[in-house]
């Protein structure tokens, strides 16, 4: 199976040659953009299975560039910044970005979060082609259609905002979900209390799925941004 096609956008050359390099190293193919508009181009002529992304591009924010790809692709983008703030963070995932590695980076971790993005994007795909309408995880299965999720085939008894926080973990599997995201989609605003409502009701979820919930095995916390289910082997 090849490996997928990775678009890496960096402006500053030693970087880009850094990342390139690791990329061929490890036999994966690449293209790559050291501008945002050069990084729009690529990927609409190339179709990218994932994009590296950096923010700070000589002609726009990297945000920008996120925005434009989302208009038409759901294609993985994993920023790669020197900005290491939360708001910074949350901002990029709000816009759409999938998962965030702050500069400077290790070429381990780098290729680390690319192996989480491919496993993602095979279990969504397997996902998609064994059924529409029901969600398997480990022991976790959700059916959507039917409004009801089991945990080693005993029904969970979840209320209506547990089943949709599960149900929006669920469908966005191995994604950083900002705070902001998921109380917009669950409450459709996203105010101080809401949020605060959120961690409530994650807390009473996990102790409903999470065998121990000190030590999550399918939601993991991303403090002071959001939540991701991760995929359980």
């Amino acid at each position: 199976m090849n490996k997928p096609l990775i678009l890496v956008v960096e402006d500053d050359p030693p970087v880009r040659n850094l990342i390139t390099t690791t990329l061929k190293t490890n036999d994966y193919r690449y293209l790559s953009a050291g501008s945002g508009e050069a990084a729009i181009m690529e990927a609409s002529s190339h179709n990218p299975d994932i994009v590296l992304l950096d923010l700070g591009l000589p002609d726009m924010d990297g945000v920008q560039v996120i925005e434009k790809i989302r208009s038409w692709s759901n294609l993985p983008i994993i920023v790669i910044s020197a900005r290491s703030e939360d708001t910074d963070k949350i901002e990029a995932l709000d816009a759409g970005a999938d998962d965030y590695l702050t500069k400077p980076f290790s070429v381990e971790e780098l290729l680390a979060r690319l192996r989480v993005t491919q496993r993602r994007l095979a279990f969504m795909t397997d996902q998609v082609a064994a059924s529409g309408s029901v969600f398997v995880n480990g022991k976790l299965r959700v059916d959507y259609a039917g409004g009801c999720a089991f945990l080693d085939g005993q029904e969970l008894h979840l209320t209506p905002i547990e089943f949709k926080l599960l149900c929006l973990l669920s469908k966005n599997a191995g994604k950083v979900l900002t705070h902001t995201f998921i109380t917009q989609n669950i409450w459709g605003r996203s105010w101080e209390n809401d949020v605060a409502s959120l961690r409530v009701f994650m807390a009473t979820l996990r102790k409903k799925l999470e065998a121990d919930p000190d030590a999550p095995q399918y939601i993991q916390t991303h403090i002071g941004v959001g939540y991701r289910m991760m995929k359980v082997e």
